[in-house]
């Protein structure tokens, strides 16, 4: 392990001990009601300025997981690691960090932890020293068999570093008995059940994988001649690379100095990406299965209005997410759009002493209402999905203090009823309002005058698809409709927990 740095000192001012005081003013922000999806994936091959680019990517991926990121390079003869808990413009943008991370090849990550705690350990790309060499990983989405391998591989021998499920993935290639590495490779991913996309390093290597259905989303481009691979293309966007094509589902594409390989050792079978992709995780400006994220939320804004139109002044949208298909409602609707909340960008994580009265004022600190546009109207407030509902009370509350005459909710997405476990950090069943609670039953709950969601089959059209076939859905909807597309392995072992399979109870 002498070849890959440790992290140096200042990594731990990242390493936080989130308190009470943090978690109690979490309950202030608007978002803490929002789903959140594990992480994005970064990778660039044969580039002099590997792990520069790999932190701009980086940062457009942002989104997709605030708690810790990290990147390993590799310069020709050793592998250099640096992984940080914290934002990637914490840690990243600084000259001498990246002076750290040489060579012309790196993967990178950025996370919100579905499984395991939120720990510098589990900060990802992980890294191992092989038989062959130097093997580091980096994983977005959730393996549902995760836990009943890691009990296989420790019974076996393993010693486990971390407490996240993507080191299932390292012991698998490392047990591997096949001569080759990419054979070791694909013989682990035979084994493995969920949802992912992978983006590795060898000392020789970079190989991307996607799962059999397409779930978790990967993309290849281009950068001065060198292959980049990528969660979402708005990673390509802001290095100006090329955008080439997505990674087909079910895929193993490798570069090497050699070209590109491209192999499916998987049986074909139609793919079903997330259809979270669209409503929320992926930035409006990516596209996404050849769909433009922003268009598609629109779509679904428009057949909100056409399903579930109500008389009104206004449209509003929560901010931000919501503002693409509060953009639709109003153009189908013909219903003013108005930016009746104001999202204030610059603020940052508070440490006053949370006592009730402040942790109400907080809710202001990030959002406020935009009085003069909602001020005695009749509004329709647009969100991308409804979750506990406790952040729907907040904004209907917010929009009647402001003095607005009637608060219309439409929610762009189906009633979540059920749980995720391909790497959304859902609630259990019992914690999700659309599974408990009747439609009136939530809109007493939040305090709106009239509630409506989008359809399935709605959500479908804005696809531009007929509608959902049962026989053959072409998106992963279990969220709405309970039908998970692969085997949920774990599951059937163990009670499902509130944020997945922690892979801390693999002890007991």
């Amino acid at each position: 392990m002498d070849e890959i740095q440790s992290p140096s000192d200042d990594a731990a001012q990242y390493d936080l001990n989130l308190g009470p005081i943090d978690l109690d003013l979490r309950d202030c922000d608007l978002e803490a009601d929002t789903l959140r999806e594990e992480c994005r994936v970064f990778g660039i091959f044969g580039h002099p300025d590997a792990a520069a680019v790999t932190a701009l990517g980086l940062h457009a991926l942002q989104h997709r997981g605030q708690e810790a990121a990290g990147i390993v390079s590799f310069d020709g003869t050793r592998f250099h690691s640096e992984r940080r808990l914290g934002l990637v413009g914490d840690t990243f943008s600084r000259r001498e960090v990246i002076e750290r991370l040489p060579g012309t090849s790196a993967v990178g990550h950025v996370r919100y932890s579905t499984t395991g705690e939120t720990i510098l350990r589990n900060v990802q790309p992980l890294f191992a020293e092989l038989n062959a060499g130097g093997f580091a990983v980096g994983h977005n989405g959730n393996l549902t068999n995760g836990l009943t391998l890691r009990r296989e591989l420790v019974r076996n021998g393993a010693m486990m570093q971390s407490t996240t499920d993507t080191e299932v993935i390292l012991h698998l290639v490392a047990q591997s008995k096949r001569n080759r590495f990419i054979d070791r490779f694909i013989e682990a991913l035979r084994a493995i059940e969920g949802a992912y996309s992978l983006v590795s390093l060898t000392n020789k290597k970079l190989i991307g994988a996607r799962d059999p259905l397409g779930i978790r989303p990967l993309v290849l481009g281009e950068l001065d001649g060198c292959p980049i691979l990528a969660s979402e293309t708005c990673a390509l966007d802001i290095i100006g690379a090329k955008y080439v094509r997505d990674v087909n589902p079910g895929e193993v594409i490798v570069f090497d100095e050699h070209g590109t390989q491209s192999h499916r050792p998987h049986p074909p079978m139609p793919p079903r990406p997330c259809i979270f992709e669209y409503i929320y995780f992926s930035r409006p400006d990516s596209i996404v299965g050849g769909r433009s994220v922003y268009d598609v939320r629109k779509a679904m804004g428009a057949e909100l209005a056409r399903e579930s139109h109500v008389e009104a002044d206004v449209v509003v949208p929560v901010p931000d997410s919501g503002v693409p298909a509060a953009i639709g409602y109003s153009r189908e609707s013909g219903v003013p759009f108005e930016l009746g909340i104001i999202r204030n960008h610059y603020v940052g994580r508070t440490f006053i002493q949370p006592t009730q009265s402040v942790r109400e004022l907080g809710v202001r600190m990030k959002h406020s209402a935009n009085r003069a546009a909602v001020e005695g109207k009749r509004i329709v407030l647009i969100d991308d999905s409804l979750v506990r509902g406790t952040t729907s009370k907040k904004i209907v509350k917010m929009m009647r203090d402001a003095g607005a005459r009637e608060v219309h909710f439409r929610i762009a997405s189906p009633p979540i009823t059920h749980p995720d476990y391909y790497g959304i950090d859902t609630p259990d069943r019992a914690g999700l309002l659309a599974a408990t609670h009747n439609l009136e039953e939530m809109r007493q709950l939040i305090g709106a005058d009239t509630l409506a969601f989008l359809s399935v089959d709605g959500i479908y059209r804005a696809m531009g698809e007929p509608g959902r076939d049962p026989a053959h859905p072409k998106f992963t909807d279990h969220c709405f409709t309970g039908e998970y597309p692969t085997p949920l392995t774990d599951m059937t072992q163990a009670e499902p927990q509130p944020r997945q399979l922690s892979l801390l109870a693999e002890a007991s």
